[in-house]
């Protein structure tokens, strides 16, 4: 049951069209859904204004199926599924309407277009390599409803590709900043924009970046002010996060 329903079902019991015993069962038996191998949060909308999202590593294939098919009979109109992998994806498309992108490793199902568009989120990355993290924050934010503007490949090293975004940059009302390596990017975009920054450090470097540590540690001793900083690869986390901060 999601924020809508549950106002529509209070306007039944004001109109009298419901008991207010009746309402009181139905939301009884919402608050989720034991499957056995997942208890489904049906109520996660209610409480936080979005649905639970679907975390695709280490599930199998049919058990990602049956939490879908789950939250779309329980109200939902589209779930949001993270770093699946092709196997999986290919399977669920055999069973039901998906969505997928392979380099995010991210899946839509139920309804795939997402119309809505608020706002301005900026995605960029340093690198190249950063993409597939980047994409997973971009993706996560449009299916939330945002309007997002990616600038891919603008890192330090090259700084004066950065620059040439500076009025892209200007105009967001927050910005996602996507790098590995030594992590810099987001303390130079935090000192040229007046909008929050959320840095997400990633796994991508030589052996001395410790799988994203040493980027992870520079984002957190950042001495721009307006920088917070997400777990390493957590593009979703960021996505989300933004996503709140540009419907504030």
């Amino acid at each position: 049951m999601n924020k809508m329903q549950l106002k529509n079902m209070l306007d039944d019991v004001a109109a009298g069209k419901i008991t207010s015993d009746e309402a009181i069962m139905k939301m009884k038996t919402e608050p989720y859904e034991n499957l056995g191998f997942a208890k489904v949060d049906h109520h996660r909308s209610v409480r936080q204004g979005a649905a639970e999202v679907i975390y695709g590593e280490c599930k199998t294939g049919e058990q990602i199926l049956k939490i879908i098919c789950s939250m779309l009979n329980n109200g939902e109109k589209s779930v949001l599924v993270t770093r699946l992998n092709e196997d999986k994806a290919n399977y669920l498309k055999e069973k039901i309407n998906i969505k997928y992108d392979s380099v995010s490793k991210t899946a839509v199902a139920g309804e795939t277009e997402i119309k809505a568009a608020h706002g301005k989120i900026v995605v960029v990355t340093g690198g190249t390599s950063d993409i597939p993290v980047a994409e997973e924050a971009a993706l996560t934010a449009e299916f939330y409803g945002n309007k997002v503007l990616r600038i891919y490949d603008v890192g330090v090293a090259g700084i004066h590709r950065l620059f040439d975004n500076a009025g892209d940059l200007a105009d967001a009302k927050v910005i996602v900043a996507v790098a590995g390596m030594e992590g810099a990017l987001a303390s130079v975009v935090g000192g040229m924009v007046d909008c929050p920054v959320i840095a997400v450090p990633t796994s991508v470097g030589y052996g001395a970046n410790f799988k994203g540590l040493s980027a992870l540690l520079s984002m957190l001793n950042s001495c721009a002010s307006g920088v917070s900083v997400v777990n390493i690869d957590n593009g979703f986390g960021a996505g989300y996060i933004a996503s709140m901060i540009n419907k504030i």
